[in-house]
């Protein structure tokens, strides 16, 4: 992963049955399973950097997904540094994968998506998402 502009899904596990308030927005309940954030980053420091401040603990709350940081554990990322938005597609991708349940308009205020934010209790199959997306992998290692 670069410092590069791009589009990434960052996977998370959960281990918690918790009900979360995201700012003003909603109360969600978190449950037990795999969670993917999907986002872009065409700003300074690019994808490495959105996707590094999203597995991050110390840090101000912005976005819907930052509400959940002390709920999820950070897994890895499917990231892509081409230079088109990706977000919408891969949303939409995600949101149409078997055993994949979209979270109503998480993380997608800005657009017209459904949702960017999704729930699943088996691993997300990145062999199944690579054949409608283009993204590589990168693995979280918190050392």
């Amino acid at each position: 992963m670069k410092s590069k502009p791009g589009t990434y899904a960052v996977i998370y596990k959960c281990e918690l049955n918790i009900d979360v308030q995201i700012g003003r927005w909603e109360k969600i309940t978190v449950e037990p399973g795999y969670y993917v954030y999907v986002g872009s980053a065409f700003g300074p420091g690019g994808v490495k950097a959105r996707v590094l401040r999203h597995c991050r603990y110390d840090k101000a709350v912005h976005w819907h997904i930052d509400y959940l940081r002390d709920t999820l554990i950070p897994m890895g990322a499917w990231y892509s540094h081409e230079t088109d938005r990706l977000e919408h597609k891969w949303a939409k991708i995600f949101q149409d994968m078997k055993n994949m349940y979209a979270i109503r308009g998480f993380g997608c205020s800005d657009c017209k998506c459904y949702s960017h934010f999704f729930r699943t209790v088996t691993f997300p199959d990145f062999d199944l998402f690579k054949t409608e997306g283009t993204a590589e992998l990168w693995s979280y290692n918190a050392d």
